[in-house]
């Protein structure tokens, strides 16, 4: 045969080369699980119930997510057409930054906040403008709006926002809308049960709002990977042609019903984590650790230059938190999940013994002593 010559590799796309990588640190996660915002104890009973009676048979079947989209669409008050359901959230900020961004557009981002965002609007050929908090990490309402520009295709709002528990208010939300009627405006709600305030009712009434939702945290489905995007009819059709058909799978749509059915169920769990919430955030203040006001299901601390050290310790005493200083103006910071009354009494155990430890080590010039 002939010597074959030398070819020219194929390559990604630039676009796709300076992507930032993401990798969520998940290996052995066996220890009190306080890191992700998870749902720390476990989904509906009657989720359960679902999965036991899934045959083989039905697992040979595409899945069908009109019939469950309808069924979710009349739980969050709103007609089918205006509801699509995701692969969890991060497929449905994919999908819509797919339908919506091209080259030249401007991606309104508040920062800190949840990383993914950036990542899926770095493989458009959109810009990506961050607007920084300031250090109480409060919504920065009056510095979005002064970024506002004619390029402004879509803002990103994580509300409650992560990884600072803060909030945009209705008002401010709406008046985003109003003032930037060429673009999108996404209020993401992942943690809106443990917040317990939403705009979802404006979808299809304010022209340019699209909400999404998340069944990962409070209804503990992270597992299955299901979310949901709602928005008007007019940008749902176009959202349509991105996502993919198949993409939530049978169990997930299968179990998705009986999750929402289970109201007792939620609402125990939601006021598991809200007790939970004030009574740890009474420990950190009695330990002296600033925090952050938080209205979702995790509290952020400043912990110092030994934010490292501190995660090392807590998940030796058998305690999984969040390093987030690699985030914007989050320099020293970690996130803490709020799982039960009980499991943080135990994470208080862990964080004054860690504390301690800390303040020894700094009182020894640093060192460790045995």
């Amino acid at each position: 045969m002939p010597e074959m010559e030398t070819a020219v590799r194929p390559v990604p796309r630039a676009r796709v080369q300076a992507m930032k990588e993401y990798h969520p640190p998940l290996g052995g996660r066996d220890s009190l699980r306080l890191d992700f915002n998870e749902n720390t104890v476990a989904c509906s009973p009657a989720v359960r119930e679902v999965l036991g009676r899934i045959s083989m048979g039905d697992l040979t079947r595409y899945p069908e997510r009109e019939p469950i989209e309808a069924v979710v669409a009349a739980h969050l008050g709103l007609a089918a057409p205006q509801v699509a359901l995701t692969n969890g959230v991060d497929e449905a900020i994919h999908v819509l930054f797919e339908a919506f961004l091209e080259a030249g557009d401007e991606l309104l981002l508040p920062v800190p906040t949840y990383t993914m965002y950036e990542v899926y609007a770095s493989a458009t050929d959109a810009r990506v403008i961050a607007v920084q908090a300031a250090d109480d990490l409060q919504f920065p309402f009056e510095t979005l709006l002064a970024s506002i520009t004619p390029r402004t295709k879509i803002i990103a709002i994580a509300n409650p926002n992560s990884p600072s528990g803060t909030v945009a208010t209705r008002e401010q939300i709406l008046e985003l809308a109003r003032r930037t009627p060429h673009a999108l405006v996404l209020v993401d709600e992942a943690y809106f049960h443990f917040h317990g305030e939403t705009v979802i009712d404006l979808v299809g009434t304010v022209p340019n709002l699209i909400v999404a939702r998340t069944f990962s945290k409070a209804y503990g489905l992270a597992g299955l990977r299901v979310g949901v995007l709602a928005g008007p009819v007019e940008h749902m059709r176009w959202i349509r042609r991105v996502l993919s058909p198949y993409s939530v799978n049978s169990l997930a749509l299968a179990c998705l019903p009986a999750a929402l059915a289970d109201t007792a169920y939620l609402d125990w769990y939601v006021g598991e984590v809200l007790a939970a919430r004030t009574e740890f955030e009474q420990a950190l203040d009695a330990a002296g650790v600033r925090r952050w006001p938080s209205s979702a299901n995790f509290v952020l601390v400043e912990i110092g230059a030994p934010h490292a050290e501190f995660v090392r310790r807590m998940h030796a005493a058998g305690v999984l938190v969040r390093d987030r200083s690699n985030d914007p103006g989050c320099d020293g910071r970690v996130r803490i999940t709020i799982g039960t009354r009980e499991q943080m009494q135990q994470a208080v155990v862990a964080l004054n013994e860690t504390m301690a430890a800390l303040h020894d080590g700094q009182s020894h010039g640093g060192r460790e002593v045995r």
